[in-house]
This record gives structure tokens, C-alpha cells and sequence, in this order.
């Protein structure tokens, strides 16, 4: 039975539990519960708060975790990145006051800097001379408190960070998301390979969607060059021979732009499907 971490509350939490309930795997969380057992999967889940995940992976105890990069990144953990995940997406930033005369990271030296990433900021402000404040959440607050003259947190929408009367500076230090690890030198077997085809079946799915059109047969040549799917498209003969019915995989994001062309050159009953899963 193999060991997978997941984190126990916070931003990634929900999606994590429900990427892996629609890839089969039963999980179920109550309010205290640290581990779940999935018999059917063979696997046994563990809560653990995703700053954390990587200390377990790197130290061998767990076998898969699902975490942040940028988790990985500041805890210099050994975990091994298999698969990059569509959610959890993240930057990392620098903030000063609103009234600070700052107006570039350079200019960051001989500050307080507070932070939950302790080792990242260290080795970005390198020779700077800056003292960093470690704290483990309400960053933000720290300038306002008095504690701190700068901050680097991790930024979404960047409302908290307006709110806290801070004005971000520069480009982000890093960018992070989601993403599947295991421990170092694992060997691949049954389980995680199973995991990893599920969880990438999911995001492809989450990039395509099914599309399925009547053509002239006069012009199918030029429909399908606008709906090659991943080898080439499925074409069926109607009982009317001058037409053809055409069945793809196309992106997600070029629906609308491809229904379009097929519009004009003359298709009918042109409708898309969503896909649930897929392997490619």
C-alpha cells in the first residue's frame, strides 16, 4: 500500500481532493482525521499541511505528495516532480509601503523583510544585508505592525496586499503551482503509475473538448485540417453520399474560433461535448 500526502487545509486542499475523487480514488476527510485508508486503490492518504509535504517526501516516509513547487523549492526538499498540475498557480513577490521613496528590489538592502519563505528570500537578496523576519501567515501586516520593512508572500490577486497599504515591486522572484511529486529514487510501480495516467487523463481532458459536424463532402478536406484531432478525425459516411459526419478532439480555448470556419464553409449540427477523462 503506498503512502500519499495531501494537504490538509488551505488553497489546495479543495481541488486536490476533488482532482483525485474524479480520478477514481476514494478520500474522505473528517474534522480531526489525519490519514484515510482506500482499500479499493490500495493506497492510504495522509493530511499534512502542504509547507510540510516536502520535508515527508525528501526524508523517504511518504512515497507521493501533492504540494506547491514553490513549498518544494524553499524547504530544499529532494522530491521528484513527475507531473505539473492546472491548479495552485502562484508568484511570489516583493512588497514595500505605499509611502516607501523604493521603486525597484535593488534598492531592497539593509531592511527588515518578512516572509514564510525564509530561504528563498535569503538566497534572492543575497549580499544585501537584510535581516528576514520569519513568520508563518498575516505577512502583510507585518509593515503596519512595525516589525518589518518590506515583505515577499505569495500573491494571487494581489487585493490583500492593496488592503495592507503595500504596493508590489518589480517581477515576481518566482512563479509556482500544483504538482504531483514522489521521494527520491522511487521506483515506479502499479499504484503510482495508475495515479499519474488518472491525474493526466484529467488535465487533457480539462484542455480538449469533443466536436462533431456534418460536412459537404466537397469541402471535408478543408474541415478537417481545422479538426485534426490527435492522430486524425473520425469520418463516417451519411446516407446522403454528398455528406459526411466528422467527429475530433479540438482545444478548449479555440471552440468558438473553429465552430466559426466550419460555419462558413457549409457544416451543419456542429455541437461540442465535454470530455471527463482521456488518454492520449
Amino acid at each position: 500500500m503506498i503512502k500519499i500526502a495531501v494537504p490538509n487545509k488551505g488553497g489546495l486542499f479543495g481541488p486536490t481532493l476533488e482532482l483525485l475523487s474524479e480520478c477514481g480514488y476514494h478520500i474522505k476527510k473528517s474534522e480531526k482525521a489525519l490519514t484515510c485508508i482506500d482499500h479499493k486503490n490500495n493506497v492510504e492518504f495522509y493530511f499534512i499541511r502542504a509547507s510540510d509535504i516536502p520535508m515527508y517526501l525528501s526524508a523517504g516516509i511518504i512515497d507521493i505528495g501533492i504540494t506547491g513547487i514553490d513549498f518544494c523549492v524553499e524547504r530544499q526538499s529532494k522530491a521528484v516532480k513527475v507531473l505539473d498540475l492546472n491548479f495552485g498557480h502562484s508568484k511570489l513577490c516583493v512588497a514595500v509601503p505605499n509611502e516607501s521613496e523604493i521603486t525597484s528590489q535593488d534598492e531592497i538592502q539593509n531592511l527588515r523583510i518578512a516572509t514564510s519563505f525564509v530561504n528563498t528570500t535569503q538566497a534572492f537578496f543575497a549580499g544585501k544585508n537584510n535581516t528576514t523576519v520569519e513568520l508563518e501567515g498575516a505577512v502583510e501586516i507585518s509593515v503596519k505592525l512595525g516589525i518589518s520593512d518590506a515583505i515577499v508572500d505569495i500573491v494571487e490577486t494581489g487585493s490583500s496586499i492593496k488592503q495592507a497599504g503595500l504596493r508590489i515591486i518589480g517581477e515576481p522572484m518566482s512563479y509556482s503551482n500544483a504538482a504531483i511529486f514522489t521521494r527520491p529514487e522511487y521506483k515506479e510501480n502499479d499504484e503510482i503509475k495508475k495515479l499519474t495516467s488518472r491525474v493526466a487523463g484529467k488535465i487533457v481532458a480539462s484542455q480538449f473538448v469533443m466536436i462533431e459536424y456534418d460536412a459537404p463532402k466537397a469541402v471535408s478536406e478543408k474541415a478537417c485540417q481545422l479538426t485534426p484531432g490527435i492522430k486524425s478525425p473520425t469520418i463516417t459516411p451519411l446516407k446522403d453520399t454528398s455528406w459526411v459526419a466528422v467527429k475530433s478532439m479540438i482545444e478548449q480555448d479555440k471552440v468558438n474560433e473553429v465552430m466559426d470556419q466550419l460555419e462558413s464553409l457549409g457544416c451543419e449540427g456542429i455541437y461540442t461535448t465535454k470530455i471527463l477523462s482521456a488518454r492520449i
